[in-house]
């Protein structure tokens, strides 16, 4: 177990009674972590707790006429926001290119995990997942929060511009690499590795001190520099970033990979 010291005991004691609700339902628990603001490095006092788990159902379960769903998801309530899925959900996801596995077993905050797993799964994922599948993953991230702020120059929410900078970072942070590599899960780690404006830099490495200060960072324009950095790689990686060709030899030892890794886990349970 890894958490931070400011973790709230009562919020802590919330999500270990969630995770008992999923085992009650059936499901062994291979990792609990922390994902979303505290594990991305730019979290705020009130910042809520989002767990994130993976799991595995017994055999007999797969084995059952009407197949459980691949997901068990709970109400958010307050501050607690958990949820998680099934191994082969988390699996197929991966082979199609989304990050989000992948920086969940990278988490640094771990709740509770099953000794060994993640660093095997990390291990399948080095090989199944393809960086520049992954790139179109954040390229429609950050398309998303484009759309919602609607304007470089407007006012916005300044504690959603967070979720525009991370993936234009992680998109920085690929290019730089030739996008044969993933980006830390941390945006602040992320950040230091990455050559970008040193004002821009500055100025995100501000707002990041200021939203863990304050409870509400309000409404504003987006600081100056970091609006030009935004507006100029967000641009930029909409007109590069192609799609990559589908090598069918690769897409099917991958799916063997994960098939063959997905069966060792299930049946050890």
């Amino acid at each position: 177990m890894s958490l931070p010291a400011d973790f709230e005991p009562e919020a802590v004691a919330a999500i270990r009674a969630r995770l008992d609700m999923a085992r009650a339902q059936g499901a062994k628990i291979m990792f609990a972590i922390e994902s979303g603001s505290r594990a991305w490095g730019f979290p705020s006092p009130d910042s809520d707790y989002d767990c994130r788990f993976v799991y595995i159902r017994s055999v007999a379960d797969h084995l059952a006429l009407e197949q459980p769903r691949d997901v068990i998801e709970f109400p958010i309530e307050g501050q607690i926001d958990a949820g998680g899925w099934d191994l082969r959900k988390a699996l197929l996801l991966a082979l199609a290119g989304n990050a989000v596995i992948v920086e969940w077993a990278k988490s640094p905050i771990v709740y509770e995990e099953v000794a060994g797993f993640r660093d095997r799964l990390l291990d399948l994922l080095a090989e199944i997942v393809d960086p520049a599948r992954v790139s179109r993953h954040y390229l429609g991230l950050a398309r998303s929060h484009v759309a919602k702020i609607g304007s470089f120059a407007g006012e916005v929410k300044l504690k959603k511009l967070f979720y525009l900078i991370r993936p234009i970072i992680a998109l920085d942070w690929m290019e730089q690499r030739d996008f044969a590599r993933l980006p830390p899960m941390n945006m602040v780690d992320c950040l230091a590795e990455t050559e970008i404006p040193a004002q821009a830099a500055s100025e995100i490495r501000q707002l990041i001190e200021k939203k863990r200060e304050t409870r509400e960072l309000g409404t504003g324009a987006i600081p100056f520099e970091i609006a030009r950095y935004l507006e100029a790689r967000y641009g930029h990686h909409e007109m590069n970033l192609t799609g990559s060709a589908r090598d069918e030899a690769r897409h099917s030892r991958n799916r063997a990979l994960a098939t063959a890794f997905y069966r060792r886990e299930a049946e050890s349970q």
